[in-house]
């Protein structure tokens, strides 16, 4: 697909969508044709409905789906089942939901419910799933002490008919954004600017117990890291900046390509340069606490869950907005109360 189908968002009277794109290269010959799919889905913590943002068709759509429970917060399709997960903060477990195809192809169509996890967690942020292999992140205090920070990693195997946790991870540092780099599993480092590597996590860590990262490293010029994707396509690791979590305007995200390179290259306990990154941040950006972030490794365009400016947003910064970081307009800006987690899927 090309990346006209992100102006076209514009077209979503419903989502108050404004587009800020220069780029007006609409011809027919880009917009995607119907067997194609894209999709952004985007939790709440206000509403616990699922929000998607459908670009397959010429006239892009926005559909709710009503998730069960009062929160959500944490989502992942999984295209060969065609299921949904979601987590529950309400209810704290793990949801799935079968049918979205469907459902896409027509809003009259019934999503049936999947199956859940047992009621395991106490106050999960975000997903990440690899193979049969589902991992949450929860940070809740795990010691009862809030002058020591911890948190914990529920692991979940998955098969057709049950979500079965496997083993619980305790870690010695507060938890938030997760994403699977091939078999190691990345996590932020809440309240602070770094990054722990788990590597071959589902092999590694297989028991229910307190565990090292196998590398933490420092982010340079992040204030406080809340959201993290990567792309193995593009070998792009994107990580997002709160700022103060108190503020709605001092948020930013930083994009490191060649990323498995600088990665390696950086020891434990050592920090990758802020000259090695492109850091987007500033009051234009409308960036306060982006909590979440997805990549679309065809367009490079990079969406936010923005938390805190006006309420919560779904922003999109397209290559050209970013690649030279500073204070750049985002080419989406979606108001979206309670936004908080968010997933693109596409495929041809």
């Amino acid at each position: 697909m090309k990346k006209t189908k992100f102006i076209y968002l514009g077209l979503i009277a419903a989502a108050s969508f404004v587009s800020c794109s220069d780029d007006d290269d609409n011809s027919a010959s880009d917009i995607p044709d119907e067997t194609d799919r894209a999709e952004l889905y985007v939790t709440s913590g206000n509403t616990g409905n699922v929000t998607v943002y459908d670009f397959s068709t010429e006239t892009p759509m926005e559909q709710t789906i009503q998730a069960s429970g009062s929160s959500n917060e944490g989502v992942y399709y999984e295209d060969d089942s065609d299921e949904l997960y979601v987590v529950s903060r309400s209810s704290n477990q793990v949801n799935t939901y079968m049918g979205i195809e469907y459902f896409l192809e027509d809003p009259a169509f019934e999503i049936e419910d999947g199956i859940s996890s047992s009621s395991d967690l106490e106050s999960p942020r975000k997903i990440a799933v690899d193979d049969n292999i589902v991992v949450v992140a929860d940070n809740a205090d795990v010691d009862g002490n809030d002058s020591t920070d911890d948190g914990r990693f529920f692991v979940y195997t998955k098969t057709a008919d049950a979500l079965t946790l496997r083993n619980v991870v305790t870690v010695d540092f507060a938890v938030w954004g997760i994403t699977f780099k091939d078999d190691h599993l990345l996590a932020v480092v809440d309240k602070t600017s770094d990054l722990a590597i788990f590597e071959n996590f589902a092999a590694n860590f297989t028991a229910t117990a307190t565990e090292m990262a196998t590398k933490t490293i420092t982010i340079e010029g992040i204030n406080r890291t809340h959201g993290i994707t990567y792309d193995d396509d593009n070998d792009v690791l994107v990580m997002t900046d709160i700022g103060s979590a108190d503020l709605d305007d001092d948020g930013g995200f930083h994009v490191i390509t060649d990323a498995t390179a600088k990665l390696n290259a950086t020891a434990d306990g050592e920090s990758l340069a802020l000259g090695d990154q492109t850091r987007i941040a500033g009051a234009s950006t409308m960036l306060g606490n982006p909590v979440d972030v997805a990549f679309d490794e065809e367009t490079r365009t990079i969406f936010i869950a923005e938390a805190a400016n006006g309420g919560g947003r779904v922003l999109g910064f397209s290559n050209s907005d970013y690649e030279a970081g500073g204070d750049v307009e985002p080419s989406i800006n979606n108001l979206l109360s309670g936004a908080n987690s968010l997933y693109f899927h596409e495929e041809d």
